[in-house]
């Protein structure tokens, strides 16, 4: 008997290794985060909406925000990276079309519903695709392909494929030195004010009054809105747009690392936003051109070629959007014509 019960406490320590990550669920309503009606998206208690102060661009979709925490739990403060959100954190995000986006008290449609789990193992993406009824999303790691219509801020009727990624390739733009972390919720990203139904206040001041921020220190950051002049300068809205939508890949620790342009708006580096940098590998990525960026010179500008493109060989992001932002577009145009 001894020999058997020394070989189980040698062993027990290892054990660990053998456990698997919990299963997703399979319906969104399983986790509790709504109340009411789903597709009214009424956060349950301890559900905390939030936004981004300049968001990802998602082929036009608008998308509800919400983080909720493991009871007790609190994120610590820093002003230089994505929030360090505890094991157990829980970041929802819903993608939506409003049926007229010139008036969205006409009505809406849920798309999907991307929920990132922080599990001991690190962070999980799972994509959960919402019924015709609206009562109802359900987990899909195959990801869809399907036709979104609406009416545009012009007017105008729109009819487009919108393309819900698989499980594995969330981790395409949600990676760090090959693990797969937020994007969004960094301090300079919160710090704005939210309207919470009763009162609008600063985010950071509602979650740090909400008991899931440790105090804030120093002078934080703010990021600007990329589409609003008069919360920023024209380099600090471009800088901004290509933060969000580039850095995620285009910085040190990121998958494009090796190109060695990095887009985080902290960057001073000029050769590393692409003022003047060849790029590493040509071909039809780079349209014949010789650098990324040419002060005044847009159109002969890698950087715009690519943005403006909707060629899945040549545009850039690589993934989430098959549209053109034309208004992204325009800025980043007078960004480079005014350098």
């Amino acid at each position: 008997m001894k020999p058997v019960v020394i070989f189980v406490i040698l062993c027990f320590p290892f054990l660990g290794f053998l456990k698997k990550p919990s299963a997703p669920l399979v319906k969104l309503s399983e986790y509790g985060f709504f109340k009411g009606e789903m597709k009214n998206q009424d956060p349950s208690d301890r559900v905390i909406p939030y936004h981004l102060n300049t968001p990802l661009f998602s082929d036009n979709a608008e998308k509800l925000r919400f983080v909720k925490l493991p009871a007790g739990a609190k994120l610590s403060y820093n002003d230089s990276t994505v929030l360090d959100f505890p094991i157990g954190t829980a970041l929802i995000k819903t993608f939506y079309f409003p049926l007229d986006f010139r008036d969205q008290s006409k009505g809406r449609k849920l798309i999907e519903t991307r929920i990132l789990l922080h599990e001991e193992s690190g962070w999980k993406a799972f994509p959960y695709i919402w019924n015709e009824e609206q009562t109802e999303a359900v987990l899909d790691v195959a990801g869809i392909s399907t036709t979104v219509s609406y009416i545009d801020m012009q007017g105008k009727k729109k009819n487009h494929a919108y393309v819900v990624p698989n499980m594995n390739q969330c981790k395409g733009c949600h990676n760090r030195q090959e693990k797969m972390m937020p994007i969004g919720p960094s301090a300079w990203q919160l710090n704005g004010m939210h309207d919470y139904g009763t009162k609008q206040v600063n985010q950071l001041q509602y979650w740090q009054e909400a008991g899931i921020l440790e105090s804030v220190s120093g002078v934080v950051p703010k990021g600007v809105v990329w589409n609003d002049p008069s919360t920023g300068t024209l380099d600090e809205r471009a800088r901004i747009w290509l933060d969000i939508n580039c850095a995620h890949c285009h910085r040190v620790d990121g998958p494009a690392s090796s190109s060695g342009l990095h887009l985080g708006w902290m960057e001073k580096d000029k050769l590393k936003i692409g003022i003047e940098k060849t790029p590493v590998a040509a071909g039809r990525g780079s349209g014949n051109l010789r650098f990324g960026i040419v002060p005044g010179k847009p159109d002969e500008s890698i950087l715009l070629f690519r943005l403006k493109s909707t060629d899945p060989g040549i545009m850039m992001p690589e993934l989430g959007r098959t549209q053109l932002q034309a208004e992204a577009v325009a800025l980043i145009r007078e960004w480079i014509s005014k350098m």
